[in-house]
């Protein structure tokens, strides 16, 4: 019964709070960490910078990474922490930037501390990287045997945020229920953890349905609200909980490898992960033939400005050719939409673009 799951629950210790960064020094010294090296954007640490203590007790060095996570990348970040000869790393920024400092970090064996500044992914909880090349397509992703040693969260940084990051991760955590049902509703048996995963992926839904567009004008006012708060920890900690427990059996289905097509296309480009995770989203619903399931998420997607069309992601039904490509890198070998369509085509994903775009055009008219 799901014999071949691996279970990774998340970070050692968690915690989100205001002025929860305090405590940072104490904690690295209580765990005879003495030198680090910070891994840093020049955005993440304009916005972390006024609320990261001195670390009196702690060698830092600072490392400004290049804005991908690619290989070439995390060769240099090993490069930079094996030479200095660090004891942890500690990555602060966006969904990538975290990637690449699990990706560093669990391959020179270091401790890895999170310091999120973005409530766009669970990248600050799963032991996953996504790995792109230096352009910014999509190459693959890895799952690592160590989870974070710490999770931090500090309230005032995320208001700070821009709220494009907070509507994709908005968009990137729907996924985790229309990816995860559908993959749970072929197994025969589900064991005690996937019943967890499934419970945590419709816990995301709910949350984000209900709370989604209070969060997002809560955030636009900068006031850290119930609602508020219920999203960006559902954004990370419910969702990276659905990978965590549910393994490859609720992880990545239809949706991502329509994202993983459209990072190609530079028509795309503007799109953060999650936007085009969400556009996603409706291909893979409408492969399934559950158009309920469009029809209730469409008017949440206008209120937010989710993409739901084509011009939404930057083409044209005419652009035949960026719509093969897309629908050609969909469906190569090892993508997860072959979980639930075995023998997918690429014709068959093109026409359900261009079919999506018939009914979304259509619905978006008729929705206040």
């Amino acid at each position: 019964m799901n014999s071949l799951l691996e279970v990774r629950s998340g970070p050692a210790y968690y915690a989100c709070r205001a002025n929860v960064l305090d405590t940072l020094d104490a904690k690295l010294s209580k765990g005879n960490i003495g030198k680090v090296l910070i891994i840093h954007g020049e955005k993440s640490w304009k916005a972390a910078q006024p609320f990261f203590p001195s670390l009196k007790n702690i060698e830092t060095t600072f490392f400004t990474y290049s804005g991908e996570c690619s290989d070439s990348e995390i060769e240099r970040v090993q490069k930079a922490a094996l030479e200095l000869g660090v004891d942890a790393l500690i990555g602060i920024g966006g969904g990538k930037l975290l990637d690449l400092t699990k990706s560093a970090g669990n391959s020179i064996h270091k401790d890895i501390i999170l310091i999120p500044t973005l409530a766009s992914t669970c990248a600050a909880w799963t032991p996953l990287s996504v790995i792109y090349d230096n352009d910014g397509s999509y190459v693959r992703y890895d799952i690592h045997e160590r989870s974070a040693w710490m999770l931090l969260i500090e309230p005032e940084i995320l208001l700070d945020s821009p709220i494009a990051y907070l509507r994709a991760g908005i968009g990137d955590t729907l996924a985790k229920w229309y990816e995860g049902n559908a993959l749970v509703e072929r197994l025969a048996t589900k064991s005690v953890c996937i019943e967890l995963a499934h419970i945590a992926a419709r816990q995301c839904q709910e949350i984000l349905l209900t709370h989604g567009e209070e969060a997002l004008e809560d955030l636009k006012k900068g006031k850290w609200t119930d609602a508020l708060k219920h999203v960006i920890e559902t954004n990370i900690v419910t969702s990276g909980l659905v990978g965590g427990f549910g393994d490859q059996y609720l992880r990545i289905a239809g949706a991502h490898s329509i994202h993983n097509g459209m990072t190609s296309i530079t028509q795309t480009h503007h799109l953060l992960h999650g936007e085009k995770v969400a556009y996603g989203i409706l291909v893979q619903l409408l492969l399934e033939g559950k158009f309920s399931e469009i029809q209730h998420l469409l008017p949440l997607y206008k209120a937010l400005k989710l993409p739901m069309t084509l011009s939404d992601i930057g083409l044209k039904i005419e652009d035949k050719a960026e719509l093969q490509q897309i629908a050609a890198i969909s469906v190569q070998e090892g993508e997860g939409i072959h979980l639930l369509f075995p023998d997918i085509s690429q014709e068959k994903v093109t026409a359900t673009m261009e079919n999506l775009e018939i009914l979304t055009n259509h619905a978006s008219k008729s929705i206040n």
